[in-house]
Formats: structure tokens, C-alpha cells, sequence
């Protein structure tokens, strides 16, 4: 049985059989939560419900991932003997009322999903049925709602400031610490040194693909056929079981970690996956326990000596620190968080985030990244993607429901804060200023620039950079909001200096330009 390594597990049986666990399709991991407690040979129910995937143009392999998962899930706990009640249906409503028709006494017990509210909606379906539903613990992260909230009410330090509860985490699980409770290496973060870009000839390690088999086909083939998708249908790439999940695990610790760690911010023309994991997907879809990822990259760091400890480090950040905050920070934060927009953004999304049509090549690479595979990497979402949306004003909400639909890794308790809190600065509730830069930084991180139609060094004239004047002006119209940030000080002398000059009113004329080309589909 897997569990929660902070806090305590939560203590319940199904040893009596009309106990039933229904599993989601986000919690495919056999031994977390109900089914990991129900006898062989016990009833388990599954709901594939197909509304919430005609409600937006999903990209082609995020439902493919999440249907193909689900079926291959029941044929194997059906091996294992369970009898399985697989009921597709249009909603989870019209399932639920099929089961409780043919087993009106039966008590579904279902491991609480991270979304918000979904335990009480689940319940009021359950019961709108006519049946009886149990939540309990999620099991399938690092630690437990109580426990953050037991450390949050007892910190007298932020306890929505990552790096505070990122060192927490590490005290409270011994993940890379030494026996007299000191961070490994003498520092607790070794972001500092994931900054590099790889040299001239540099060869990111192979992929692991998996090897896809008929029934993962005809998934694919329905859902081109039933739904309104979006993206590449060709070349699926993502593990759809927990087996083809824990070789990508080993893959990536044994081929591609020792990489990982230096070049982990740098974005490549034509590299869509560098050194990165590439178990997003499977951890949040419950394939893989994201404590046994941490296990094996720790130990591998402390077995092995090709494996730097900034790659380990910068790993198992994101396993105990990031993933763990977005879902605490997101459940603190509901509802509120969906809508926030504390800089009054008025924007659509551009059309380009969809078609992929712009001379920007850091967006037109990072967009076809996405259509291609569901797929781009955290730089790539946070300062490209989200970067220009921020500096053009796009609704936070609007943002968030593009990742959604787009990404196969995305969930709204992920997605939320990382794209309308970190992305684009639309609360405050841990994000301490707007991550926004101009074409300085993409051309510092990347080699798109190169090759772009635009000149990454203007500001304003025909072929200027829109990040360059986009940048500018969104420090410039959110003044008011900014200025007084701490963080921000050096960057609005820029703003006086340009504003002295006269330059400022050139760089608004040129932000006007720059919408009028996004309406005529010419950015």
C-alpha cells in the first residue's frame, strides 16, 4: 500500500464487501488509496464519463491518455480478479444512477480528488442516485492536507512562500539531507545553477517510447472520431500504464537525469524534451506515486557519480516542493483563484496560441510543441506562453483554460496557480511580482531568436521584437499597481528614463501597431 510520507494516513477497511472502491481516472495506482485496501476478487467501480471532453477542444492526446489509462486499468485489475463495473456514460450522474439501479446497497468509497468541490459535487451525484458515498485522504501525493494546514497555523513565517515550505518538506521527509539535518551540499536550492544553455554539439539524451499497443490505438482512433479535438493525432508518446510509467521512471534516472540539472531553463529549436522527466503525466494521473519517482532519483544520486546534485536537487524540487504548494495554494485559494485578475487584464487570447500562425518564433516553436505532443517544458509555459499573454493583457481565466485543454499533464488544481498566479500575477497569494521579461531573457535562455523574422534588440519600427515594446508598456500601464514593489525598482528607472527621453509614446504607437497586426492574423 502506498501513502502519504507527511502526516497521518487515514485509517478505513473494505474488508466488507458492499464497501466498494470507484476509482477515477486520476487515481490508477493500484496500491494508493480504496483499491489499494479492497480484497482480490471484490467489486471496484469505474466511470467513464465522456461530457467534460466535449466541452472544449481537448488536445487529441490528453484524452487519449486519460481513456486509453482508464480501460487499460480495468483489464488489468481484472486480471488480478477484481470484478469490475466499467460504465461509460455521458455523465457521472447517468453512471452512478445505472449503479445504484443494480446494487442499490452498496457504499462507494472514493479517494477525494484535488479539484474544488469535486467531494461535495461527487456526493450530491451519489445521492441524487440514490447511494452512499465515503471520501477519504487522497493518497497520491508527498504529504497531507492536515499536516501542511497543522504547519501552516503553527508557522510564524509565510507559509505560501515556496521556498518555506519547500524546506520544510525536505526536513519533514529527509529527501537529500544528511544525518545532522543539514541540506545536502550546504545549500537547500540549487536553482542558481539550472541556467546554463548547452554548447555547440550538445546532444540531449534519447526518449523513451512506449510501445502502444491495439487497444491504446482504438482509444485514439474513437477520440479523434467522438470529440471536437485539437493537436496532432500522430505519434502518441505518453505511458498509458503503470508499467510503461515505471520504465520511463527508470529511463529517465538511468539516460537522462545527470543532464537534467544544468540545462534545465534552456529552450532548443527542434528539442522538444531535453533532459526533462516527462512523467508530469503519468504522476498526475496516478501511474506513478510521485514518492517512488523521489525514492529512485535519491538513491540514484547517492549510488551513482555521474548524477550532479543540482540535477537531483532540481528534480525532487518540483516532486516535494512545487507539486505539493500549487495543490495546498489552490485549495486555500478557490474559488477566488479561478477568476482573479488584480491587474484588470481586458485581452482576449490571441488566435495564434491555437493555429500556431505567428513570425514570433519562440511562440510559433513553444505552440507546435503543444499541438504536437500535449507537451512543452516549464520555461517554455512560464516565459514564453504565459510572458507574452501577460504582457499582452490577456484574461488570466482565458489562459488558464487554453492549458487546460491543451496539455496532457493539466489539471485545474495545477494549472490554477501556476498559470493565473505564477504565469500571470493575477492574485498575489504567493507570486511577489509579474514574471515578465522582454526578448532579453528569451535570447539569453534560448537560440530562437536567431532565426526569428523580428530583431530582438528594437523596441519599436516594423521588424521590432513584440516582447521588447510589449514589456515596456505593460510596465508603463500598470504603474500604479507596480511601482511600488520592491522587486520592481530597477525596472521602472528604465520606465522614467524612457518616458524623459519621449521614447515611451513611440513604444505605445508601436503596441497599437502590434494589435492591429493580431486582428488581421499578421503578428
Amino acid at each position: 500500500m502506498v501513502t502519504p510520507v507527511v502526516g497521518e494516513t487515514q485509517t478505513y477497511s473494505l474488508d466488507d464487501l458492499t464497501r466498494v472502491p470507484w476509482v477515477l481516472g486520476t487515481h490508477l495506482h493500484p496500491d494508493a488509496g480504496p483499491i489499494g485496501r479492497a480484497p482480490e476478487g471484490s467489486r471496484v467501480l469505474m466511470i467513464e464519463a465522456h461530457d467534460f471532453a466535449r466541452r472544449k477542444p481537448y488536445h487529441h492526446d490528453k484524452l487519449t491518455l486519460v481513456f486509453s489509462g482508464m480501460r487499460h486499468f480495468r483489464d488489468e485489475l481484472r486480471e488480478r480478479g477484481y470484478a469490475v463495473t466499467y460504465i461509460k456514460a455521458d455523465s457521472f450522474g447517468d453512471a452512478l444512477s445505472e449503479y445504484f439501479a443494480d446494487h442499490p446497497d452498496d457504499e462507494v468509497v472514493l479517494m477525494r480528488s484535488p479539484s474544488h468541490r469535486s467531494a461535495e459535487r461527487f456526493e450530491e451525484l451519489v445521492r441524487d442516485a440514490g447511494g452512499q458515498l465515503a471520501v477519504v485522504q487522497n493518497e497520491l501525493f508527498v504529504g497531507t492536507r492536515e499536516a501542511f494546514d497543522r504547519w501552516a497555523n503553527a508557522t510564524d513565517k509565510q507559509p505560501f512562500r515556496h521556498e518555506t515550505f519547500y524546506r520544510w518538506m525536505r526536513r519533514q521527509t529527509g529527501v537529500l539531507m544528511t544525518d545532522d539535518g543539514n541540506p545536502e551540499g550546504g545549500e537547500w536550492n540549487y536553482d542558481g545553477d539550472n541556467q546554463e544553455f548547452p554548447p555547440d554539439g550538445w546532444e540531449s539524451p534519447p526518449v523513451y517510447h512506449p510501445d502502444h499497443d491495439d487497444l491504446t490505438t482504438e482509444t485514439s482512433e474513437w477520440v479523434s472520431e467522438e470529440f471536437d479535438v485539437w493537436g496532432e493525432e500522430d505519434g502518441f508518446v505518453w505511458p498509458v500504464t503503470r508499467a510503461q510509467a515505471l520504465r520511463k521512471l527508470t529511463h529517465f534516472v538511468e539516460t537522462r537525469l545527470p543532464e537534467f540539472g544544468p540545462y534545465q531553463d534552456a529552450m532548443r529549436s527542434d528539442d522538444w524534451a531535453m533532459a526533462h522527466a516527462l512523467l508530469g503525466s503519468s504522476i498526475n494521473l496516478g501511474l506513478l506515486h510521485p514518492w517512488e519517482a523521489v525514492q529512485e532519483i535519491e538513491q540514484a544520486y547517492y549510488d551513482r557519480t555521474d548524477i550532479p546534485l543540482n540535477s537531483a536537487e532540481g528534480v525532487l524540487r518540483q516532486l516535494i516542493g512545487w507539486r505539493e504548494f500549487m495543490r495546498h495554494v489552490y485549495r486555500h485559494s478557490m474559488p477566488r483563484l479561478s477568476d482573479a485578475n488584480q491587474l484588470d487584464a481586458p485581452h482576449s487570447l490571441p488566435e495564434f496560441y491555437w493555429t500556431g500562425e505567428t513570425n514570433m518564433e519562440c511562440l510559433r516553436q513553444t505552440v507546435e510543441d503543444v499541438r504536437q505532443r500535449g507537451y512543452s517544458h516549464h520555461i517554455q509555459r512560464l516565459m514564453v506562453l504565459a510572458n507574452f499573454a501577460t504582457l499582452w493583457g490577456v484574461e488570466p481565466k482565458q489562459l488558464n483554460e487554453w492549458f487546460n485543454a491543451t496539455y496532457v499533464d493539466a489539471y485545474h488544481w495545477v494549472t490554477t496557480p501556476n498559470v493565473v498566479e505564477m504565469g500571470q500575477y493575477g492574485d498575489g497569494v504567493f507570486a511577489t511580482k509579474p514574471y515578465v521579461s522582454s526578448a532579453n531573457y528569451i535570447d539569453k535562455m534560448s537560440d530562437y531568436c536567431g532565426d526569428c523574422y523580428y530583431y530582438k534588440t528594437k523596441d519599436t519600427g516594423n521588424k521590432a521584437c513584440p516582447f521588447n515594446a510589449l514589456y515596456w508598456d505593460f510596465l508603463d500601464r500598470n504603474e500604479d499597481e507596480l511601482r511600488s514593489n520592491h522587486r520592481m525598482g530597477l525596472m521602472y528607472s528604465h520606465v522614467d528614463s524612457k518616458q524623459e527621453s519621449e521614447e515611451m509614446a513611440e513604444i505605445r504607437d508601436r503596441v497599437t501597431t502590434l494589435r492591429e497586426k493580431a486582428g488581421y492574423g499578421e503578428l
